[in-house]
């Protein structure tokens, strides 16, 4: 089976099984964040490796949640959330963050030094390469998760190379930066 191109100039071949799709997709480099938010008095966090810029005037991201994961179920309530854009050196803090037997509220954060967020009240890890205060502007079903899209109300970038996410590991950032900016229909 093959489909029309949007032009009627060829065919596209049928995508790939799932199982060859998922192992294509793990092929893209991703950044790793943690997503913080405070609740009524409780903090919480979880690592997420598909943060992206949906638009850039207003300055808009978006990420996929679990539909019922407690921050998608506190960010619904509160719609400020802040992200923690980890650094090179902060693996165990993206493991800690992602680890679904992890224990719940401010007692995910002892042992870390954080500061709070002034402008959404959540935790800001320190150590971080940016951070970024959030609102809420949109949620939207999408298949098995959920799609937040927030607008960026505050930031302050720091100093250092990402954690990065390829082929579900955790990498320490590329130091060999090719110093060539990236011009594309999507910047």
């Amino acid at each position: 089976m093959s489909a029309t191109t949007a032009g009627g100039l060829g065919t596209v071949a049928p995508p790939p099984g799932g199982d060859t799709a998922r192992q294509a997709l793990r092929q893209v480099t991703s950044g790793v964040t943690v997503l913080t938010v405070i609740g009524s008095g409780l903090r919480h966090g979880t690592t997420v490796s598909a943060l992206i810029t949906m638009s850039r005037d207003p300055l808009i991201v978006g990420v996929c949640l679990r539909p019922t994961s407690t921050f998608a179920s506190m960010i619904r309530r509160v719609g400020l959330f802040s992200v923690n854009v980890l650094a090179n050196e902060q693996a165990t803090v993206a493991r800690r963050f992602a680890d679904p037997a992890r224990i719940a509220g401010d007692a995910q954060f002892a042992g870390l030094e954080w500061t709070t967020d002034e402008l959404t009240g959540a935790p800001l890890i320190s150590g971080c390469l940016a951070h970024m205060a959030c609102q809420m502007n949109g949620w939207h079903q999408v298949g098995d998760h959920d799609l937040l899209l927030a607008e960026v109300i505050g930031g302050t970038p720091g100093p250092g190379l990402p954690l990065v996410n390829f082929a579900g590991r955790l990498h320490r950032g590329m130091p060999d930066l090719i110093d060539t900016p990236i011009a594309s229909e999507a910047s």
